[in-house]
């Protein structure tokens, strides 16, 4: 294809790495345990006020549905600029407020601003994630589990920083967030875009995502040990500094691919498929095949008895006037959906509240981390939400990964990773409730595990199920679980808990300390994540024949209607 990008090309492995950094900056939601301690102090909050501040942190995360709608209208650029804007005004205003800058600015004022400043990261996630996973849609596991895993490390990354740099001041970290954020997605936003994608297998990207992957573990590792030593040592501001520079090292190591691509193009020339950038045309053949009535999926051609539609697979011409009008066909699980087709279909309401049950009771914890640590008798809980951090990642790369993995190879659902998972984070919890010496740390590092394999296992699903042509609207969809759960489990539930049991102790006083402050919140989630693990296997179960049929040859088929 003559003035085509050469194959699998260095613009979209830019894209990926430009995407890393966005990632970081779109896990804004996590720094809420820094910051929150100056919230409740500064402006005398209690901890149901706090709780369902947490719940706007979350609300504002996972409400992307017009980013969803938009990127299929927008080029990527535009939506990363609208997240810049978002954290620009948002955290603009928590800073003002913390700062006293602004002093008695209103509750409802700091709820709407906290939304407005997380809606950032759906802005940012939905650029970057429908983008790459369009650019890699034969990898669409490794990717999601790449990308999530990064935005669970921004956990990490901002406690770091937080703890070291900004030497623990949640006024410098809120402005860091306002004016660091927009620069980075500003200084991003160029190298985020489209590329027509290879349909052929690759052995040499599946090289370059093992060493994107073996980078960021080791960026894990690293940002863990850090931190600990920070914890553990008084390190001088030149140590720290360094610390700091080796961080943003393994932050642009993803880069290392492109570059080799440049240095050395003569080694891909034979291994890689066309992969075009969006300033160039699909090749004549592809247009001519165009025909988005008529589109069979290759999902159609497998002829499994168990896909098969009371509507025939050769489309009927109906001829009406002059002219001959084409039948629209019912898309089967695997072809492109539009929305409204999707919220008619069982699966897809199964998947969305398997999800809604895992993350949303993960979420209680996260947002509540550092008040479990102190009722629990820890005094310094950046530890545990850099563990929190650390293991979410681990189970967000580790679940895209593994599901990968065995979707290849077994055909094996990835709804079933989240069965496993759930079961773990009830055995989680209940250790979480009886408050044994020495299984905090535990309990944080398997949640944290657990929590993160629901993210890298969602995402793909959704895309295997109902196409990628509407996949960020599907996406954000049912990241709105996050929300809910945070609002029924966190804001309605662990708040009160916590307070009634505060108002037990000290009448005066609004911290609540021992196991009781939270142990009928623990075991009210090991129920709800019971109830998930049997929603997950039996959507697992129903969906196995659309597996069989997607990776019958131990490779991803792509549907015809996927590729237009």
């Amino acid at each position: 294809m003559a003035g085509a990008v050469k194959a699998g090309s260095r613009p979209p492995w830019v894209g990926l790495a430009a995407a890393v950094w966005v990632q970081v900056a779109a896990g804004t939601a996590y720094t809420f345990p820094l910051y929150s301690h100056s919230l409740k102090s500064a402006l005398g909050y209690n901890q149901q006020q706090l709780t369902m501040l947490g719940v706007a942190n979350d609300t504002g995360e996972n409400f992307g549905l017009v980013a969803g709608v938009l990127c299929n209208r927008l080029p990527p650029w535009f939506v990363l600029l609208v997240g810049a804007a978002c954290c620009f005004l948002g955290f603009g205003t928590l800073w003002l407020a913390v700062s006293l800058t602004v002093p008695g600015l209103p509750y409802w004022l700091l709820w709407i601003a906290l939304c407005i400043a997380t809606n950032s990261s759906a802005w940012f996630g939905t650029g970057v994630l429908v983008t790459n996973m369009r650019n890699f849609p034969l990898s669409r596991g490794t990717v999601a589990g790449i990308l999530k895993g990064y935005v669970g490390l921004s956990a990490a990354v901002y406690t770091g920083l937080y703890t070291g740099v900004l030497h623990s001041s949640s006024t410098k970290l809120l402005l860091f967030l306002t004016l660091g954020l927009p620069i980075i997605s500003l200084a991003m936003m160029y190298f985020v875009r489209p590329c027509t994608p290879s349909l052929e297998e690759d052995s040499l990207e599946h090289g370059h995502f093992m060493f994107t992957q073996i980078s960021s573990v080791f960026l894990g590792l690293y940002l863990l040990a850090s931190t600990i030593l920070d914890d553990v040592l008084s390190l001088s501001d030149a140590i720290i500094y360094l610390l700091f520079g080796i961080m943003i090292l393994f932050l642009l190591a993803p880069l290392a691919i492109p570059l080799k691509m440049t240095l050395f193009p003569a080694t891909y020339k034979k291994n890689v498929a066309s992969n075009t950038c969006s300033t160039s045309r699909l090749p004549a053949e592809d247009l001519d095949n165009k025909e988005p009535l008529l589109a069979t999926s290759s999902t159609n051609n497998l002829e499994n008895p168990q896909e098969i539609d009371d509507v025939s697979d050769v489309d009927m011409l109906l001829a009406e006037g002059e002219g001959a009008v084409k039948k629209k066909r019912r898309p089967k699980r695997g072809d492109d959906f539009e929305f409204q087709e999707a919220l008619i279909k069982a699966d897809f309401w199964l998947l969305f509240m398997a999800y809604f049950l895992g993350v949303g009771s993960g979420v209680t914890v996260l947002n509540n981390l550092a008040q479990i640590g102190v009722a629990l008798g820890v005094n310094d809980t950046t530890i545990l939400l850099c563990l929190f951090s650390f293991c979410n990642f681990v189970g967000r790369i580790g679940g895209g990964s593994v599901s990968e993995y065995f979707v290849r190879s077994r055909m094996l659902p990835r709804p079933i990773w989240m069965a496993c998972t759930q079961i773990v984070m009830v055995v989680a919890y209940l250790l979480y409730a009886s408050a044994l010496n020495g299984t905090l740390h535990a309990s944080t590092a398997m949640l944290g595990i657990c929590y993160g394999v629901q993210f890298s296992v969602m995402v793909p699903t959704v895309s295997e199920l109902f196409g990628l042509k509407h996949f960020g609207i599907f996406y954000n969809f049912m990241l709105l679980g996050n929300p809910l759960g945070a609002f029924f489990f966190s804001g309605l539930l662990a708040g009160y808990v916590y307070d009634k049991e505060a108002a037990n102790q000290h009448p005066v006083s609004s911290t609540c300390l021992g196991p009781s402050c939270f142990r009928l919140t623990f075991l009210v989630l090991a129920g709800m994540c019971s109830l998930g693990t049997l929603l997950s296997i039996i959507l697992a179960v129903r969906i196995r024949p659309v597996y069989q049929m997607l990776y019958a040859g131990g490779s991803f088929r792509m549907p015809r209607s996927s590729l237009h």
